[in-house]
């Protein structure tokens, strides 16, 4: 049956995929280290007690009809006092929109400033733009980065691509990478953004500037977040951040989020979130307002949280660092935020036991969950192409000994490949 162009092209999530492949060994039996999803299990990482008590007692006091297009006024009210607080950021109420996580705010924030053809400027790797760019029909201009760079668009490597851009969509920390904008680095490319918005005439849409921070409270060490409107106030006109309670409290299936920016383009996000139905319960949004001003709880629960994350990321890079010292062709970043770790395998060319010759990063990692059992994802799902060797490891969705455990089986399998 004849159905649209859009759903006829649109691609599927390459996660999936990889997810399949390993459903279908666990269905037979098999215990795979799933390092795939962005994801927590619940079980490993359980959100804040107070936040689960303040839930259930909002669906106790009956607050199960719908809530406000833009969230409920009191979470909206607490969000400000928590970017204040965290952040420095300053955002009134109607500066804030609530939806059910933060997907529907970076859809709603394409079809608020981006119209079919426009130019959309991200880097590679970096999740989901290309996929919102083939929902909007706009042009795609994906920005290779390097791993010198831990990956992290440059303002040379921007530059090229800004002038009539419609959209600049950048992530720290990054979704796939779990590395950071440094304070320099950002400047620059704020300047790029300031340059370009200058030189537009009267009337003529600017480039708006996406800032998804949903990792913000997840930094380790001595890295520290930076964000544009802080560095530089005279974009606050322009940037719509994306944040949310998602992985900072392990709330994933919670599904708040918060968006904020300029009133304009908020409100123009609230009417297109409205038409989508793709608010966050208003049980949750109400427990939510009450568990963000609670400061104590919080800190204790962020410190927790960051510290078993840390761990567990810190037990994967210091097995492929070891790995590395030892001759394997591997690599990988120290963690600075979020809970991924960047790994390199580097095998393409090389030939399994029974024969088959790994063509490229897909092949490496299928490789890796049947004979190792361990899976990740490679950058190719997050806009690369499919023969860089380089993947994302995300740590939310298994345990701290499984990690431990499957490093011997990594080597062993390696070990193999000729």
């Amino acid at each position: 049956m004849k159905v649209s162009a859009l759903a006829e092209n649109l691609r599927g999530s390459e996660i999936i995929k990889i997810a399949g492949e390993i459903n279908e060994l666990k269905r037979q039996g098999q215990n795979i280290a799933n390092l795939t999803i962005g994801d927590y299990d619940s079980n490993i990482y359980p959100i804040p007690d107070e936040l689960k008590q303040d839930i259930v007692e909002a669906y106790a006091a009956n607050q199960t009809n719908y809530p406000p297009a833009d969230g409920v006024l009191a979470l909206r009210e607490s969000v400000s006092v928590f970017l204040k607080n965290r952040l420095g950021l300053d955002y009134k109420a109607n500066q804030i929109l609530i939806s059910g996580g933060s997907r529907p705010l970076i859809y709603s924030t394409y079809l608020a400033v981006v119209d079919p053809g426009d130019k959309v400027v991200f880097p590679a790797p970096s999740w989901n733009n290309n996929h919102y760019c083939d929902l909007l029909k706009a042009e795609g201009v994906m920005v290779q980065t390097r791993a010198e760079n831990n990956f992290m668009p440059t303002a040379d490597e921007l530059r090229p691509h800004i002038k009539g851009a419609a959209l600049l969509a950048l992530c720290s920390p990054l979704n796939p990478t779990g590395t950071m904008f440094g304070k320099k680095d950002l400047e620059e490319i704020c300047d790029l953004v300031i340059a370009e918005n200058k030189s537009r005439a009267a009337g003529e849409k600017p480039l708006y500037f996406l800032y998804d921070q949903i990792y913000s409270q997840l930094t380790f060490g001595d890295n520290q977040h930076f964000d544009p409107v802080t560095l530089r106030p005279e974009l606050k006109d322009y940037v719509i951040f994306i944040d949310g309670a998602s992985k900072c409290f392990a709330a994933t299936g919670v599904r708040v989020g918060w968006g904020f920016g300029p009133e304009g383009v908020i409100n123009n996000m609230k009417a297109i979130v409205g038409h989508m139905g793709a608010w966050s319960p208003k049980a949750e949004q109400v427990a939510m307002a009450k568990y963000i001003m609670d400061d104590a709880a919080v800190n204790t629960y962020l410190d927790t949280l960051k510290g078993r994350v840390q761990q567990s990321l810190n037990t994967l890079h210091n097995g492929f660092q070891q790995l590395k010292a030892d001759g394997f062709a591997v690599d990988s970043i120290a963690p600075m935020g979020a809970i991924y770790l960047t790994i390199k395998i580097d095998y393409k060319g090389k030939t399994t036991p029974d024969g088959a010759v790994l063509q490229n990063s897909a092949d490496i990692n299928f490789y890796l969950i049947k004979e190792a059992k361990i899976a990740f994802v490679p950058f190719a799902a997050f806009g690369t192409d499919d023969e860089v060797t380089w993947f994302r490891a995300s740590v939310g969705a298994c345990s701290y000994e499984d990690i431990a455990a499957a490093m011997p089986r990594v080597r062993k399998a390696l070990a193999k490949l000729k």
